[in-house]
């Protein structure tokens, strides 16, 4: 059975520190929160501890940290570092290893005596509890996500972790996709999920942290906190996931980690050296300086969280990202969290089933298993599925067939209320969009992996106003193929590539529908350029920009010109080409246009304040004396 340290402090009024302590004692071995044991084993524990109710003796082992003795104590970790600094003079993190002099001094001063277990002494014999036969989880390595701004150096992180040179082959040297890896170091096996840091992935990084135990938070110490740090942070927190900070960049002339610390607290993450339990590691992805002891921090963190897998337990797992390969079809790379899956296996993933055919880890090579934590590209789905679907376990291909297929009915009916079983047709598409009344920017969007098409999607759907609307009416995985160009010719929609080219066939029935194609390799250029196009759509909008004020003082009868106002410029000036308002007291009589504009018998351009001039107006002659004319132009907003 597993018993938690905190309940038999409890149950005997005592500080968990006495309770491991003794545990310590007796050779029994546990993780400071829980341990397993018998019915025998636990009748003798509680015989031990009742022997200390009134003790003021707290046990513990050599080189405990200060985290080690607030949990001893329990009382919260700033206590433990106040009492350091205030009363020691000693400045120690959270996880620094106290001298023997100084832990028993931070004890004392809680009213505490101290006592050092003896780990050369022979153990006490106990009876050693027993796992039953169906308790099989064992320790796993944990997941971790590397998250933070653009270009602050996740991935050259990553790279100087697993000796390996990815950034070299994403466009622009941002990452544009979720990378997960595998690592066995010294320390132990850890796997990380690269995910991308530029805005537009913010999806995809909210996914990276809900899969992952910890989270890395990537800043570059001369740069700072920025919006997608904040959103990096967000999402680690609603995933409920520890945060450990990489300080990056510390050797760059510019680097300032001071000041990132203290920009921490106001985003909840308190530095251990402030008293808070954020581990901040400065390192340099350049040259490697700090890495090792994030590592150590990673897997001191993972301990703490007891992480465990079950690889005979049931099948559960994520899609971490999916492709359509043209020579292997649907590709998914999937982290399975429970059980292990086996070559042959008939899995369901979200809508899309299978048998696995083959599999792949990290470095391409071909396993025929793969357990808790690990990520495996998987060779056999029906399609392409979609990031973040759950992997499932089923019996058989039949059975995977009808959940599948009945997931897909499921999800046409959900997005095609009102229509029938088959679906939208492009007659229907057509008539949808004829029958709206808006201003429609048609769209159909296609890319290399499904997390970039969600990506390019969401972005795209935010670009509408008042007066255009972007509709996505097709996004898919895969080349732009000739079924796409049909369908935005049927449309009018404008075909979108992000990281594909159109196949050749789709390049004729573009140039014979007049289909317009655009390719990308960079997000925000392909967002700029659809800015740009709605902008395209606008009517444009105009404004009055007042010119001047004219008063008519004469009204001249002329036999060669017909009738002409004649007029003073009280204000401004008056042109050629001006809109004019006449006001008659304080009614409107005309408003139209300066067809005529004379000084003396000249024909001028403009008239300024001071100068007479006559003026004659569009297919109207009712002015009279008194009249007052305002001119204006209007100018494109």
């Amino acid at each position: 059975m597993t018993i938690t340290i905190s309940d038999l402090a409890k149950k005997f009024g005592l500080k968990p520190g006495h309770v491991f302590g003794i545990l310590s004692d007796l050779g029994i071995d546990h993780d400071m929160v829980t341990f397993e044991t018998d019915n025998d084993t636990l009748d003798f524990i509680n015989d031990a501890l009742e022997g200390m109710k009134n003790s003021k003796e707290m046990v513990l082992q050599p080189n405990r940290s200060p985290r080690d003795i607030a949990l001893a104590l329990d009382v919260p970790v700033t206590e433990i570092q106040k009492a350091l600094m205030m009363k020691l003079r000693v400045m120690a993190t959270l996880t620094t290893h106290l001298k023997a002099d100084v832990a028993e001094k931070l004890l004392d001063s809680f009213g505490y005596k101290l006592k050092w277990v003896d780990v050369s002494a022979p153990k006490a014999v106990t009876p050693k509890a027993k796992k039953k036969a169906t308790d099989t989880a064992v320790v796993r390595p944990p997941v971790v996500t590397i998250m933070g701004h653009v270009d602050h150096g996740k991935t050259s992180l990553l790279d100087y972790i697993r000796k390996s040179n990815v950034v070299s082959t994403e466009s622009g040297g941002i990452t544009q996709h979720i990378g997960a890896y595998q690592v066995v170091l010294p320390e132990g096996q850890i796997t990380f999920l690269d995910t991308p840091g530029h805005a537009a992935f913010t999806a995809m990084r909210a996914r990276g942290a809900m899969v992952t135990d910890i989270a890395i938070l990537v800043v570059a110490a001369d740069d700072g906190i920025m919006p997608q740090t904040i959103e990096a942070i967000n999402h680690a927190k609603n995933a409920k996931v520890p945060v450990i900070v990489a300080l990056n960049k510390i050797d760059k002339p510019g680097a300032n980690p001071d000041r990132v610390m203290t920009m921490l607290p106001e985003h909840g993450l308190i530095p251990e050296a402030y008293g808070g339990d954020t581990i901040v590691c400065p390192v340099s992805a350049a040259t490697g300086e700090g890495i090792p002891h994030l590592l150590e921090m990673i897997i001191l963190q993972a301990e703490v969280l007891q992480l465990t897998g079950n690889p005979k337990g049931k099948l559960e797992g994520s899609v971490v990202e999916a492709k359509l390969d043209k020579g292997r079809g649907p590709v998914a790379t999937l982290l399975v969290q429970e059980g292990t899956l086996h070559i042959g296996d008939s899995i369901v993933v979200g809508q899309s089933f299978g048998k696995v055919k083959a599999m792949m880890n990290y470095l391409g090579e071909k396993i025929t298993e793969a357990g808790p934590s690990v990520p495996v590209e998987v060779l056999g789905l029906s399609e392409v599925p979609e990031a973040g679907d759950r992997l499932e376990y089923a019996t058989d291909e039949k059975t995977a067939r009808n959940l599948g297929e009945s997931r897909a009915d499921s999800n046409r009916r959900k997005n095609l209320p009102g229509q029938k079983k088959q679906g939208r047709t492009l007659q229907d598409l057509r008539r949808m969009l004829e029958d709206d009344q808006t201003r429609d920017l048609n769209l159909v969007v296609k890319a290399d992996v499904q997390g970039s098409v969600e990506a390019v999607r969401g972005m795209l759907e935010k670009l509408e106003n008042e007066e255009i609307t972007v509709k996505v009416i097709h996004s898919g995985v895969g080349t732009i193929n000739e079924n796409d160009i049909l369908l935005a010719s049927t449309s009018g929609a404008i075909c979108v590539g992000f990281n594909v080219k159109p196949e050749a066939g789709a390049k004729r029935e573009a140039e014979r529908h007049k289909v317009e194609i655009r390719t990308y390799t960079i997000i925000y250029e392909l967002i700029e350029d659809i800015e740009a196009a709605i902008k395209g759509m606008l009517e444009p909008k105009f404004q009055e920009e007042y010119l001047g004020t004219v008063e008519v003082r004469m009204v001249f009868n002329l036999s060669k010109y017909g009738k002409v106002a004649g007029c003073h410029v009280t204000d401004g000036k008056v042109t050629r080409s001006a809109q004019v308002r006449v006001t008659r007291g304080t009614e409107v009589v005309y408003e139209g246009k300066v067809s005529s504009l004379k000084h003396v018998k000249e024909d001028v351009r403009e008239a300024a304040v001071g100068f007479d001039c006559g003026i004659q107006f569009d297919d109207w002659t009712l002015f009279e004396a008194g009249d007052v004319i305002e001119a204006y132009e209007m100018v494109q907003m």
